[in-house]
C-alpha cells in the first residue's frame, strides 16, 4: 500500500485534513487517541480499496456530456417511432436516432483504450478488468429488467399479441436470463417482436458491449497500432456492405424498409447477428485507434455545443431518398458512421468545458446517460399501448404524453442513479476490491 501523506493546516476556528490531495474541513477539537486510531484505520482501508480498484483517470467531460445528449436523442427517437406506421417508416420525423448506438460503441472503444491500455501487467489482470466492467455495467442491467418485469403487462395491446398469453414461469425465466444478460432465442418470444431481451429491448447493445469488453481483455489489448488500423479498415468494409446492401454474406434479404440502413441487431438470427457485429466493430476499433494515436481536434471554446449540434442534426434527420432512392439513405449512414462519428469523438476529446455551467451540465448528462438508456424502453412499451388504445387522440394529447414520458424517464433515471446505481457500485467496490487488496 502506498504511504499516505497527511498534512494538518490550522486556522483560527477550523483545520483541514489533506489526504492524497483531497481536503476536508474538520473541527479543531482534539480527537481522543482511540478515535484517531479508528480514523487512521478507515483511511487505510479506503486507500487499499482505491488501490485495488485502480482509481479512475480524469474524465473527458465533453465526451460524457455527448453520451448524455445521444441518450436523450434515443428517447426522442423511440417516442416518435411509436407514432409511425411500421409499414411506412420513411415517414418517421426523426429517423436516424438509432445511430446513437453506433456513437456509443465509438465512445466505448475510445474510453476503454484510454482507461485501461496502460494498466495491464502489474496493475491489472483479466479478472480485475472483468470485475471492473461488471461493477460499472451490471447493476443497471438488473434494474432495467426489474423495471421491464414490473411494467410488462402495462404494455399489453394488439401490436404485442403475446403478452396476455405468456405464462408466469416463462416470464420469470426470461427475467433471470435477462439479469445475467443471456440472449433468448426467437422461440421464447413473449411480446411478438422477437427481441433478444423482450423485457427490456435496449439491452441488446449492452450484450455486444460486454462481448467487445471481453474480446478486448483477451485479444484486442495485445494489438499494436498497425493491427488496430487493419481492423478499422476491415470493419469499415463491413459497414459499407451493410449500409449499401451489398450483402456479401447473403443474409440481408428480406429487410424491407430497413434495407440501406444499419437498423437492427436486437434479434437472435443470422441477419441481426451480422448487423450487430457490423455496427459494433468499426465504431469500437475506430474509437480505440483514436485513443491509441491520441488523435484530437482541439477546440478552444464551445466544443461541447458544437459536437452536440453535429450529432443532433445527424441523428435527427428523416429518412433520405424515400422508397425509390433508399440507397441515398445507406450512403448517408455510411458517411455518418465512417467519418462524422469519429470526427465528433476527436472533437470531444480535444475540447474542454470552459465554464462552470457547462461543466455541471456535462457531468449531469454523463452520469444520467446510462441509467436513462437502459431503463427507458419499458416505459416506451407503455406509450405504444396507450397509442393503440387511443387511436383518435388529438395532437395536443400526443404531445403532452410524449413530453411527460421524456421528462419522467429522465427523472426516474436520476433517481435510479443516486439511490441505486451509485450506492450499489460503491458497495461492490468496497467489498469486492477491498477483500482482494487485503488478501494481497
Amino acid at each position: 500500500m502506498n504511504k499516505k501523506k497527511i498534512k494538518n493546516n490550522s486556522s483560527k476556528d477550523k483545520s483541514s485534513l489533506t489526504i492524497n490531495g483531497n481536503t476536508n474541513v474538520i473541527d479543531d477539537t482534539p480527537i481522543p487517541t482511540k478515535e484517531k486510531k479508528s480514523i487512521k484505520k478507515n483511511m487505510a482501508e479506503k486507500s487499499i480499496t482505491e488501490n485495488a480498484y485502480l482509481a479512475s483517470k480524469s474524465r473527458y467531460e465533453v465526451l460524457d456530456g455527448l453520451r448524455g445528449v445521444a441518450s436523450f436523442i434515443v428517447i426522442i427517437f423511440h417516442l416518435f417511432e411509436s407514432y409511425t406506421n411500421p409499414l411506412e417508416p420513411y415517414k418517421e420525423k426523426i429517423y436516424h436516432g438509432y445511430l446513437a448506438v453506433d456513437f456509443f460503441f465509438a465512445l466505448s472503444g475510445f474510453v476503454i483504450g484510454y482507461a485501461y491500455d496502460d494498466r495491464w501487467g502489474t496493475k491489472m489482470n483479466i479478472i480485475d478488468f472483468i470485475k471492473r466492467r461488471i461493477t460499472r455495467l451490471h447493476p443497471m442491467v438488473i434494474l432495467g429488467h426489474v423495471v421491464g418485469l414490473f411494467l410488462f403487462h402495462f404494455g399489453s395491446y394488439d401490436f404485442f399479441p403475446l403478452i396476455m398469453t405468456t405464462p408466469w414461469w416463462k416470464l420469470f425465466l426470461l427475467f433471470i436470463y435477462g439479469c445475467f444478460l443471456l440472449p433468448s432465442p426467437k422461440q421464447w418470444d413473449i411480446r411478438g417482436w422477437e427481441e433478444i431481451y423482450p423485457l427490456n429491448g435496449a439491452c441488446w447493445s449492452l450484450m455486444w458491449e460486454y462481448i467487445a469488453n471481453i474480446l478486448y481483455a483477451l485479444i484486442i489489448r495485445h494489438f499494436n497500432k498497425i493491427t488496430t488500423m487493419i481492423f478499422v479498415g476491415f470493419s469499415s468494409l463491413l459497414t459499407i456492405n451493410l449500409c449499401m446492401n451489398i450483402d456479401i454474406f447473403g443474409v440481408l434479404d428480406g429487410r424491407g424498409s430497413k434495407t440501406y440502413s444499419v437498423a437492427g441487431g436486437w434479434s437472435f438470427d443470422k441477419q441481426h447477428m451480422l448487423i450487430a457485429i457490423t455496427r459494433l466493430l468499426y465504431p469500437f476499433f475506430c474509437g480505440l485507434l483514436i485513443s491509441r494515436l491520441n488523435w484530437k481536434i482541439n477546440v478552444k471554446k464551445g466544443g461541447f455545443w458544437l459536437c452536440s449540434l453535429i450529432i443532433s442534426i445527424c441523428f435527427c434527420l428523416p429518412h433520405i431518398g424515400g422508397d425509390e432512392h433508399s440507397w441515398m439513405n445507406g450512403l448517408y449512414e455510411c458517411i455518418c458512421i465512417l467519418i462524422i462519428i469519429p470526427i465528433v469523438v476527436m472533437l470531444g476529446a480535444g475540447s474542454q468545458v470552459d465554464n462552470n455551467i457547462s461543466k455541471k451540465l456535462c457531468n449531469f448528462l454523463g452520469d444520467v446517460s446510462y441509467p436513462l438508456y437502459i431503463t427507458h424502453y419499458p416505459v416506451i412499451y407503455m406509450q405504444m399501448a396507450w397509442i393503440s388504445k387511443n387511436p383518435d387522440a388529438n395532437e395536443l394529447s400526443k404531445i403532452l404524453t410524449s413530453v411527460s414520458i421524456f421528462i419522467f424517464s429522465i427523472f426516474l433515471a436520476y433517481i435510479y442513479l443516486k439511490n441505486y446505481d451509485e450506492p450499489v457500485r460503491e458497495w461492490i467496490k468496497n467489498h469486492w476490491f477491498q477483500k482482494k487488496a487485503k488478501n494481497n
